[in-house]
């Protein structure tokens, strides 16, 4: 199976993690000695979608190679409340001085892919693709990109260098939606291009500037509904994203329009973290 580009950070991301909390040496793991060894359990204390073992593993890998973990479950997965995650074996000390690193990733991103998950729900009746987000946490963008597509949604662009998204201030400074985009496709020719507008003029122009995609932010239901008419009326020569203002309440009423994507930054900008618990296995 190919390893998804968005783990190809994964070392680095890991080391900076346990550097942050480690610093020159647990010393509290230090009261423990040297040779014992214990076991342990992780255990999910709610209903979730479950993503970060590779992050999980990679934290116990640099802290301690000895480390033995056994899962239980893989990335995607749904589980109940009290259900075992994985369960660890091997010195003492490593086990707990990798313990926060390792469950700060799998309580973080599991609760991406979670939220993720309760979206894509709301929308499965569709053909609606949910998109992420450049709101995510520093440091954590491909982990928590790659969380959202555990829990059932899509990538939007990774950074600001794989794709244009011409926006507003973008437009001002260059002078109109058709300069913009003439000069995107000049300094990139092959990159995708899209344009943020705001109302069905606008959108008019960014037909005619030859956008791949439009994204219509905030705009009503009826001119979303009026916009992809008009976008299937000329052969759907874009694809059409809507964006802002998104909740539970409002995401199936315009999936409903024929958009083809909705892009929700709360995937990753707002979710709660998922509540876990390592406890030792007695022998």
């Amino acid at each position: 199976m190919t390893q998804s580009p968005l783990l190809a950070d994964l070392h680095t991301t890991v080391a900076n993690a346990l550097a942050e909390d480690i610093g020159d040496g647990d010393i509290t793991a230090r009261l423990i000695p040297e040779d014992q060894t214990a076991k342990a359990r992780v255990i999910c204390r709610e209903d979730a979608v479950i993503c970060g073992a590779a992050w999980v593993s990679e934290v116990y890998s640099q802290v301690d190679s000895r480390m033995q973990l056994n899962w239980k479950v893989k990335d995607g997965d749904r589980v109940s409340a009290d259900q075992t995650l994985f369960e660890i074996e091997g010195p003492a000390r490593s086990m707990l001085t990798a313990e926060r690193a390792a469950l700060n990733f799998l309580q973080s991103l599991s609760g991406t892919a979670t939220i993720s998950a309760h979206y894509a729900s709301l929308v499965a009746d569709t053909d609606v693709k949910l998109l992420d987000t450049r709101k995510t946490i520093p440091g954590l963008r491909n982990a928590q990109k790659y969380a959202v597509s555990c829990g059932g949604g899509y990538n939007h662009r990774i950074g600001l260098y794989d794709a244009f998204l011409i926006k507003e201030n973008h437009i001002m400074a260059c002078g109109s939606i058709a300069n913009a985009v003439a000069t995107a496709k000049h300094n990139e020719p092959g990159k995708p291009v899209e344009v943020e507008v705001e109302s069905m003029d606008e959108f008019q122009q960014a037909l005619d500037a030859g956008a791949d995609t439009v994204m219509l932010d905030n705009f009503s239901l009826e001119n979303m509904r009026a916009a992809v008419e008009k976008n299937i009326q000329l052969g759907k020569p874009v694809k059409l994203e809507a964006s802002g203002g998104i909740s539970d309440q409002t995401l199936l009423p315009i999936a409903e329009t024929g958009v083809d994507y909705i892009s929700i930054g709360l995937l990753t900008k707002d979710c709660r973290a998922i509540d876990l618990s390592m406890r030792f296995i007695s022998e």
